[in-house]
């Protein structure tokens, strides 16, 4: 056996404990969380608590879960759930927002974190809005304060006031655009300090809102044109 042959066995090796060591680690943070969840343990994205009880009371108001056409791109989980009948989703970077379009229209396109990683946000609000049909709604939801993540990339943050701007200048009417934001002094703090990336609410997680820390914002917007 050469010593390369050794080299690459060595390095297979230690790939594959690694592997199993992730494993490990996945399977004790899954049972952890289970147990926790039985005394009251909150183990919900504690940034997205209150983002998505403003999207499912929007949803709730404006669509129609049996007729209306949904897209979705990226992070689709929570809005696969809701019950839409006629819903596609699609994942970024193979399907790039900034670029492609697809040849269809929708009463409601939803882009969940995914466009402070694009390139080109203008371009990708740009074929978002030609993919809606006229009097449909364009759901997005950025981070603000919030660590880098790159996803491949991170390039943008957005305010609720740069939000709109933003969305304004994609096409959509400033009186058809509604902006929201959640955080607080505690999640930023939790969030920067600790290990891990998307803290769980827990068992003191506060919700309050305070609009100086804003973690997550997020717009509804309606195309009128």
């Amino acid at each position: 056996m050469t010593v390369t042959d050794k080299t690459l066995i060595s390095m297979s090796s230690s790939a594959s404990q690694a592997a199993q060591k992730r494993s490990r680690g996945q399977r004790f943070r899954a049972a952890t969380m289970s147990g926790l969840s039985l005394i009251g343990f909150d183990k919900r994205d504690w940034a997205r608590i209150e983002l998505y009880a403003a999207c499912d009371r929007f949803v709730a108001e404006h669509i129609d879960l049996e007729a209306h056409d949904v897209l979705a791109i990226s992070s689709a989980q929570h809005f696969s759930s809701i019950g839409f009948k006629k819903f596609k989703a699609v994942e970024y970077p193979a399907f790039d927002i900034c670029r492609d379009v697809l040849d269809a229209s929708f009463d409601l396109i939803i882009a969940d974190q995914v466009f402070e990683h694009v390139r080109y946000p203008y371009r990708a609000g740009r074929n978002v809005h030609s993919m809606l049909k006229l009097g449909g709604y364009f759901l997005i939801a950025v981070p603000f304060l919030l660590r880098i993540h790159p996803a491949p990339l991170d390039c943008t943050r957005w305010s609720e006031e740069g939000l709109r701007y933003f969305l304004e200048e994609c096409g959509f009417d400033d009186r058809a655009i509604t902006t929201g934001s959640w955080g607080n002094r505690q999640y930023v703090m939790e969030h920067l300090l600790m290990r891990e990336w998307w803290p769980r609410r827990g068992f003191f997680g506060s919700l309050r809102n305070d609009p100086l820390f804003p973690v997550t914002t997020w717009a509804f917007a309606r195309r009128t044109a």
